[in-house]
Protein backbone atom coordinates (compact mmCIF):
# COMPACT_ATOMS: atom_id res chain seq x y z
CA UNK A 1 0.00 0.00 0.00
CA UNK A 2 1.10 3.28 -0.81
CA UNK A 3 1.35 6.43 1.29
CA UNK A 4 -2.32 7.79 1.66
CA UNK A 5 -3.05 10.62 -0.79
CA UNK A 6 -5.13 12.88 1.21
CA UNK A 7 -4.74 16.40 1.28
CA UNK A 8 -3.07 17.41 4.78
CA UNK A 9 -4.61 20.14 6.49
CA UNK A 10 -1.15 21.64 7.27
CA UNK A 11 2.88 20.80 6.22
CA UNK A 12 5.42 21.62 8.56
CA UNK A 13 8.40 21.51 6.53
CA UNK A 14 11.91 21.68 8.17
CA UNK A 15 14.96 21.38 4.79
CA UNK A 16 18.06 19.58 7.43
CA UNK A 17 21.26 20.68 6.75
CA UNK A 18 24.36 19.20 5.01
CA UNK A 19 26.73 16.64 6.57
CA UNK A 20 29.05 19.03 8.06
CA UNK A 21 32.01 17.53 11.10
CA UNK A 22 33.36 20.37 13.13
CA UNK A 23 37.21 19.67 14.98
CA UNK A 24 38.24 22.43 17.39
CA UNK A 25 41.92 22.73 18.50
CA UNK A 26 43.11 23.82 22.02
CA UNK A 27 43.98 26.92 20.41
CA UNK A 28 40.41 27.43 19.71
CA UNK A 29 41.01 26.95 16.09
CA UNK A 30 37.80 25.42 13.73
CA UNK A 31 38.10 23.57 10.62
CA UNK A 32 34.91 21.86 9.06
CA UNK A 33 34.70 19.21 6.83
CA UNK A 34 32.23 19.01 4.06
CA UNK A 35 30.75 14.54 3.84
CA UNK A 36 28.34 14.84 1.51
CA UNK A 37 26.68 17.08 -1.47
CA UNK A 38 22.95 16.69 -0.27
CA UNK A 39 21.14 17.94 2.80
CA UNK A 40 20.46 15.47 5.46
CA UNK A 41 18.00 15.24 8.06
CA UNK A 42 14.68 17.06 5.95
CA UNK A 43 11.54 16.73 8.50
CA UNK A 44 8.26 17.17 7.29
CA UNK A 45 5.00 16.97 9.67
CA UNK A 46 1.70 16.29 8.31
CA UNK A 47 -1.68 16.95 9.72
CA UNK A 48 -5.33 15.56 8.81
CA UNK A 49 -7.81 17.59 11.14
CA UNK A 50 -11.46 15.77 11.10
CA UNK A 51 -10.92 13.27 8.45
CA UNK A 52 -12.88 9.67 8.85
CA UNK A 53 -11.98 6.65 11.18
CA UNK A 54 -11.38 4.55 8.28
CA UNK A 55 -9.16 7.46 6.54
CA UNK A 56 -7.11 7.50 9.68
CA UNK A 57 -6.71 3.63 9.62
CA UNK A 58 -4.64 4.17 6.24
CA UNK A 59 -1.80 5.94 8.39
CA UNK A 60 -1.81 2.86 10.75
CA UNK A 61 -1.94 0.19 7.85
CA UNK A 62 0.73 1.79 5.87
CA UNK A 63 2.88 2.38 9.39
CA UNK A 64 2.32 -1.69 9.62
CA UNK A 65 3.48 -2.04 6.43
CA UNK A 66 6.14 -0.17 6.03
CA UNK A 67 7.38 -2.27 9.31
CA UNK A 68 7.02 1.65 11.55
CA UNK A 69 10.33 3.61 10.75
CA UNK A 70 12.28 0.67 9.40
CA UNK A 71 11.23 1.32 5.45
CA UNK A 72 11.11 3.74 3.08
CA UNK A 73 8.73 5.33 1.09
CA UNK A 74 7.53 8.00 -1.60
CA UNK A 75 5.02 10.85 -0.83
CA UNK A 76 2.56 11.14 -3.27
CA UNK A 77 2.32 14.49 -5.01
CA UNK A 78 -1.01 15.34 -3.28
CA UNK A 79 0.36 15.43 -0.42
CA UNK A 80 3.62 17.32 -1.64
CA UNK A 81 1.34 20.41 -3.19
CA UNK A 82 0.19 23.38 -1.97
CA UNK A 83 3.49 25.56 -1.66
CA UNK A 84 4.11 28.38 -3.07
CA UNK A 85 7.34 27.91 -4.26
CA UNK A 86 9.73 25.38 -6.67
CA UNK A 87 9.46 21.85 -5.28
CA UNK A 88 13.47 22.17 -5.51
CA UNK A 89 13.28 24.66 -2.66
CA UNK A 90 11.91 22.28 -0.43
CA UNK A 91 13.38 19.42 -1.70
CA UNK A 92 9.90 17.31 -1.75
CA UNK A 93 10.59 16.21 -5.09
CA UNK A 94 8.44 12.68 -6.20
CA UNK A 95 11.81 11.04 -6.25
CA UNK A 96 13.54 11.47 -1.95
CA UNK A 97 12.38 9.05 -0.45
CA UNK A 98 11.06 9.08 3.33
CA UNK A 99 10.40 6.95 6.16
CA UNK A 100 8.17 7.25 9.52
CA UNK A 101 10.25 8.96 12.30
CA UNK A 102 7.67 8.08 14.69
CA UNK A 103 4.49 6.45 14.53
CA UNK A 104 1.30 8.21 13.06
CA UNK A 105 -0.46 9.55 16.55
CA UNK A 106 -4.19 9.18 15.79
CA UNK A 107 -6.82 11.50 18.19
CA UNK A 108 -10.76 10.94 18.45
CA UNK A 109 -12.84 13.91 17.75
CA UNK A 110 -16.30 12.58 18.11
CA UNK A 111 -17.80 9.07 17.05
CA UNK A 112 -16.35 8.46 13.14
CA UNK A 113 -14.05 11.51 13.04
CA UNK A 114 -10.31 11.25 14.10
CA UNK A 115 -7.81 13.46 13.17
CA UNK A 116 -3.90 12.54 12.75
CA UNK A 117 -0.30 13.49 13.05
CA UNK A 118 2.36 11.80 11.00
CA UNK A 119 5.71 12.85 11.51
CA UNK A 120 8.47 11.86 8.37
CA UNK A 121 12.27 12.54 7.99
CA UNK A 122 13.73 12.50 4.57
CA UNK A 123 16.37 9.74 3.45
CA UNK A 124 19.28 9.28 0.99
Amino acid sequence: MAFPTLKPTSRSFDPGNWPIKTFRSQSGAEVRILYGSARVDLQLELSYDNITDSQAEEFLTHFDETLGTFRTFQVPSAVRTGWGGTADSLDVSGSQAWRYSDSPKVTAIRPGVSSVQVKLVGVL
